[in-house]
């Protein structure tokens, strides 16, 4: 089966790779940590002359052997790639944003291998506090486009920086951002709260539940500058072990932006029930707001697979890039 595309999700930390077939069937796939802020450094040959060049080393190391094999095919990139510290500027695009609307957009980078790098812009939602992202409106149209019917449901990306995507008539209309992940990491690697703390790898269910318990209950009011503080004291007094104190801040913090998402959503729906929520993204992260989110009255819940891949094989056919294929799918 011919290979069709070359698709790449490059965000801050990692590079991950696809070799699409026909439909945006997944080939081949690699993923290397050598996102935008963590380039490799050592210079080697690229199509004979040598290369300093971070970006082109890590393409090369991405994909060279692909190129090879495929010396005429398409290379479609997202996310941080695009940003003003990026291979290529991608200027954003500002909401309501559609397919056609990002993917006559690319930006084009050609790299020392003669081969043209077709750069997705992010979106820029402009408002009283401005909202950006750069890669999961790739994510969102890969959705839109294997289940068209989403007007009543809202996209939700956990991550450092979660996004929650509302869509409409194939449109991103408007999208809200938390820095649950980003204040996970730093409450338990920079604060206090990470002294008593230890890391078990296993998942502990209970003391995750008890955190979210515990940010939707009048003591959660407060807000989670109060109640992160009952990770120590909880630890203080023997009610939570080391073990289980990461756990029931993660419970605690997914469980705050749960619980302002759907106050939010409440209110701007009135009286219409409750959206169903589609998750984007890593299967283990995704497991712990479905489990936040029932606790909050959010009925159903599923996961969807493949967006990234999906949402670039889509914008690479809408941009033209896939006209030397006999089957776009």
């Amino acid at each position: 089966m011919q290979a069709q595309l070359i698709a790449l999700d490059w965000g801050t930390t990692s590079l991950r790779a696809y070799l699409l077939g026909p439909a945006g069937h997944v080939q081949n796939m690699r993923s290397l940590a050598c996102g935008i802020m963590q380039l490799p450094t050592t210079a080697r040959h690229i199509a004979g002359q040598p290369c300093i060049d971070g970006f082109e080393l890590a393409f090369d190391a991405a994909c060279g052997d692909w190129l090879d094999a495929n010396p005429s095919i398409p290379v479609i990139a997202c996310g941080m790639v695009g940003s003003a510290q990026g291979w290529r500027e991608a200027p954003y695009r500002t909401t309501p944003s559609s397919l056609k609307a990002l993917s006559t957009a690319l930006q084009t980078v050609r790299s020392v291998r003669g081969v043209d790098v077709h750069i997705v812009p992010g979106v820029i939602q402009h408002s009283t506090l401005p909202n950006v992202m750069r890669g999961e409106e790739t994510q969102v149209l890969g959705v839109m486009h294997s289940q068209p019917n989403l007007n009543d449901c809202l996209i939700g990306l956990p991550g450092s920086h979660s996004k929650w995507v509302q869509v409409q008539d194939g449109c991103l209309v408007h999208f809200d951002t938390f820095m649950t992940g980003e204040l996970y990491a730093a409450a338990c690697e920079h604060t206090i709260l990470g002294r008593t703390q230890q890391q078990s790898g296993q998942f502990d269910g209970a003391a995750f539940e008890r955190g979210v318990q515990v940010a939707l209950s009048p003591d959660g009011q407060l807000g989670p500058l109060s109640t992160l503080f009952s990770a120590r004291t909880l630890g203080l007094t023997g009610q939570l072990t080391p073990t289980q104190q990461p756990d029931y801040v993660s419970g605690l913090l997914i469980g705050h932006e749960v619980s302002a998402l759907s106050r939010v959503v409440r209110q701007r729906r009135g009286d219409k029930p409750l959206p169903a929520i589609i998750l984007i993204g890593n299967a283990q992260l995704c497991q712990r707001y479905q489990r936040a989110l029932r606790a909050c009255g959010f009925a159903d819940v599923s996961l969807a697979e493949q967006a990234t891949e999906q949402g670039l094989w889509h914008l690479a056919k809408a941009a033209g890039l896939l006209h030397h294929t006999q089957t776009e799918g």
